[in-house]
């Protein structure tokens, strides 16, 4: 609706119109600030830093993002697929480290936006992003099983130190802690019965601080979670250039999995709202923001959270208000009720990420790739794996290679038929091409992958001397499939043999053009049809009239053109 219309709208319609989305903004930002409310602890707690930096994460980066990125109900917080990479980085280098690993990562995600390559996140393979998001999910499972236990057990850098530590000393598990966490994963699984709009992580936490509480148990807890609002403060070492060099591969990091997990939520957001789809670039500046921000005040590196944002948009968040508002209704939360959180069990938030990891594998993506090809199954089990064995980030990299290996094998097997006499002309035809013309048809592009099979097939007809190429099916041509082309021409040149093209489409033909490759070859020798060409070599052919007009199919007149 343009601007002049709304004006002309009466008074009390526009108001309605504006308090109806702030009511829904309202809504959609309290109920994103209660579900994130466990998580940001939770999450914080996962990636081995004290809870207060989830919830100030939660608070300053839900609002920086809301303002400037771009996506107006994306909500911005801990996540867990940056807690799987935060734990190896926290435990390695300690959490001032981090700050400073934030800080650059926000930078690298704000030149990413400012180079526009936000758009670059449609080119990552779906097996390549189902196989690491089940890693994370697994992770996430097997990293909380210290909690879920009860043990005091110093976490671990790698996965299967960490989860071989906790599996040897089960032994010395604390039965109330598992009682605790059994509460909450039931709660979690069966409260949406009851009641789909106070998330069941929300009373499952309340639930099991209560019991905890009531009956006096020994369990860990949360600990102290400062009654007050996040205040700046300085990242010690930030001006050291050894400390910043050495943390460049963290940074790097954590400004990619930002960037992927938060792109891959904003289009999520775009298929359940009808509102403006989000700008990737400014998408990736707000995100940068945030996280240059962030450790300013004690928080620890954000992205967009898929599921809060799912659940802003399904109550009616529409605008970046209720990003804002997710913010301000947990900073409210954090003044009040802080000295509560103080008993929340770790097993709590134990289990309800290892719901919340349940909930993450994707089995529906595992179930498709195994029907589809075994190819793309297998590149996802390859993430999978390497996420789990290794490292997030090298699980991307190895994912896309192997994508883009398979892509060059699939577009490699080249189409290139020879075409028989009996298919050139229809039966009965009297007119013969002789062993002097050959007719090859080529389907698909002619790009580096295709190049050597497209030469050496072509050089196995020694007595020919007229080698037409039908390249209608041939939507485009790299530069190794034009020196291909290249040496295909002087190598039949000198047999005598006379290269002909027919059917060449606009992007291949513009490229030949740029070269001065269609001049080699001359235009002479380029045909629309192939039966043009075929008439051009033979003059009896020529001269006869049926040769198209007898054609008896509609396919076998496209065969020839």
């Amino acid at each position: 609706m343009a601007t002049s219309d709304i004006l002309k709208e009466p008074l009390l319609l526009r108001l309605s119109r504006l308090f109806g989305g702030l009511r829904g903004d309202l809504t959609g930002g309290l109920t994103a600030a209660v579900v994130a409310l466990p998580l940001a602890l939770a999450f914080a707690v996962a990636s081995g830093v004290e809870p207060k930096a989830g919830l100030y994460t939660a608070i300053v980066a839900g609002i920086v993002a809301a303002i400037f990125g771009g996506s107006s109900v994306q909500i911005t917080g801990p996540t867990g697929a940056m807690a799987v990479v935060l734990v190896g980085i926290v435990a390695k280098y300690g959490l001032e480290k981090v700050w400073i690993a934030g800080v650059m990562a926000g930078i690298i995600q704000i030149a990413l936006g400012v180079a526009k390559l936000g758009q670059l996140v449609k080119f990552i393979p779906y097996p390549v992003t189902a196989g690491f998001t089940n890693g994370i999910a697994v992770i996430i499972f097997c990293g909380q099983l210290n909690n879920f236990f009860g043990l005091k057990l110093p976490r671990s850098e790698h996965f299967l130190p960490g989860l071989w530590q906790s599996l040897s000393h089960v032994e010395a598990l604390n039965w109330a802690a598992v009682a605790l966490a059994v509460v909450v994963i039931a709660t979690n699984l069966l409260w949406p019965r009851v009641n789909t709009t106070i998330p069941g992580s929300l009373v499952g936490l309340v639930l099991a601080t209560a019991i905890a509480s009531a009956f006096h148990l020994n369990v860990p807890t949360i600990g102290t979670i400062p009654q007050s609002l996040p205040m700046p403060q300085g990242i010690p070492h930030w001006n050291d250039f050894s400390v910043i060099r050495e943390l460049i591969n963290p940074a790097l990091a954590l400004a990619a999995l930002g960037s992927i997990e938060s792109l891959l939520s904003a289009v999520v957001a775009d298929g359940m709202t009808v509102s403006e789809k989000h700008n990737s670039d400014r998408e990736l500046i707000g995100q940068g923001l945030a996280n240059m921000i962030v450790p300013f005040f004690g928080g620890i590196p954000a992205t967009g959270a898929i599921a809060r944002t799912a659940v802003n948009v399904r109550s009616g968040g529409k605008t970046r208000l209720s990003g804002v508002i997710h913010g301000v209704a947990l900073a409210i939360i954090v003044l009040t009720l802080a000295p509560l959180a103080e008993q929340i069990p770790l097993a709590a938030l134990a289990g309800i990420l290892m719901v919340v990891s349940l909930r993450m594998i994707e089995w529906e993506a595992i179930g498709l790739l195994m029907r589809a090809t075994y190819s793309d199954f297998a590149v996802m089990i390859l993430t999978w794996l390497v996420t789990i064995l290794f490292d997030l980030v090298l699980a991307v990299e190895v994912g896309l290679i192997a994508a883009g290996a398979l892509f060059i094998k699939r577009m490699s097997d080249l189409s290139l038929v020879k075409i028989p006499e009996t298919e050139v002309f229809p039966p009965g035809t009297p007119l013969e091409l002789g062993k002097e013309i050959a007719v090859y048809r080529v389907d698909g592009p002619v790009f580096f992958g295709a190049a050597e099979r497209f030469a050496t097939f072509l050089r196995d007809e020694p007595e020919v001397k007229y080698l037409i190429l039908r390249l209608r099916f041939v939507p485009n041509m790299d530069t190794t499939g034009l020196v291909a082309l290249e040496d295909i021409y002087h190598d039949l040149e000198r047999h005598n043999c006379r290269l002909i093209l027919t059917g060449l489409q606009p992007e291949v033909q513009q490229l030949l053009e740029r070269t001065g490759l269609l001049n080699t070859i001359g235009l002479s020798n380029c045909f629309e049809t192939t039966t043009e060409a075929i008439c051009s070599i033979s003059p009896q052919i020529a001269c006869s009239q049926p040769i198209v007009a007898n054609l008896e199919t509609k396919e076998l007149m496209e065969l020839i053109d």
